[in-house]
């Protein structure tokens, strides 16, 4: 039986899933010929790419973080970490690189590691770095941008940069009336199967990302197909100004990390340091991941963090971008 506060998932939900898969797609073809018009099939080709191209590594990094969340100890964490929270810090951002997981699992996972005494700072570090410089991550940009290894080694870098970067300025500027952490349980609970732990963890990550992925692959489409080309030219013509526009869109489309890469790759008219900045603010900050962290620690904190993650991200992005593309 359930314990008391369990979210089941809808009874039916394959069932929606395919609904909402169908649904639409049904509606268009029914009402009106205007679906044959040249936008609309653009919009479509656009909307069907982007998402067949990034849902194969939506499924093997919501596997992965599945398989982590069942199967690894929470303490091999803390003692991977060093006692200074100085050196704890890169240390934990450099974890990111090896322990796959998704912007949506990083913020549970981060307040656990808080409630078992790792520092803050370097829990934040791993919660910006972890959806963003991960294997899924970097071989899904590696394929949306073949044979431009450089823009691979500038997100690494860049995401890398800013996680440790927010780390450190947390430890030094960091309040602790900003953060209300709540505990929460990640990983494997005694007397559980690992296996169903893995399953519901699976499901619930691909169903709320692949959501989302949806919806910015709707958003993009729309973006490339609806937006004026003089509105396009006026940020893309401008160096600064195009790096904001894209990193304001990374934070409402609200993208998962995994497929962040194939919309930054749609959007050709843009220079390559601002789809960079798209793919480094994207997994850090974002509508979703706001709501989840000011649920998880709070207004106070979420507002300030999320902020400056965005100005420290940009930067790095501005930064290591110039220099290697």
């Amino acid at each position: 039986m359930a314990g008391e506060g369990s979210a089941a998932p809808p009874r039916y939900w394959p069932l929606l899933l395919v609904g909402a898969a169908v649904v639409p797609g049904t509606l268009l073809y029914v009402f009106g010929r205007w679906g044959d018009a040249p936008a609309v099939q653009a919009w479509r080709t656009v909307c069907l790419a982007v998402t067949v191209q990034a849902v194969p590594f939506l499924l093997l990094g919501t596997a992965l973080s599945g398989a982590i969340n069942a199967f690894v100890p929470e303490r091999v964490f803390q003692r991977m970490l060093p006692r200074r929270a100085v050196l704890a810090v890169p240390v934990a951002g450099v974890a990111g690189v090896v322990l796959p997981g998704c912007e949506c699992a990083s913020v549970p996972v981060a307040s656990s590691l808080i409630g078992r005494g790792v520092p803050p700072a370097a829990a934040f570090a791993f919660l910006l770095s972890a959806p963003a410089i991960n294997p899924v991550v970097l071989t899904a940009t590696a394929v949306a941008f073949p044979g431009q290894p450089g823009m691979v080694l500038a997100r690494l870098l860049a995401s890398l940069a800013t996680a440790l970067v927010m780390g450190w300025l947390w430890l030094r500027f960091g309040r602790a009336e900003w953060l209300r952490p709540v505990v929460r349980h990640a990983g494997h609970r005694e007397g559980r199967n690992r296996w169903d732990e893995f399953r519901v963890g699976f499901q619930h990550d691909f169903l709320h990302a692949g959501g989302f992925l949806v919806l910015g692959a709707m958003a993009a489409a729309t973006f490339n197909v609806a937006v004026p080309r003089s509105v396009l030219d006026a940020f893309a013509g401008s160096a600064w100004l195009s790096v904001l526009f894209l990193a304001g869109l990374a934070v409402l489309l609200a993208v998962c990390s995994e497929a962040d890469a194939f919309l930054a790759a749609s959007l050709t008219g843009f220079p390559a340091v601002a789809r960079l900045a798209f793919m480094v603010v994207g997994p850090m900050v974002d509508l979703k991941l706001i709501a989840l962290q000011a649920g998880t620690f709070g207004r106070a904190f979420a507002l300030r963090f999320s902020a400056a993650t965005v100005v420290v991200a940009v930067a790095c992005s501005a930064l290591i971008g110039g220099a290697l593309l």
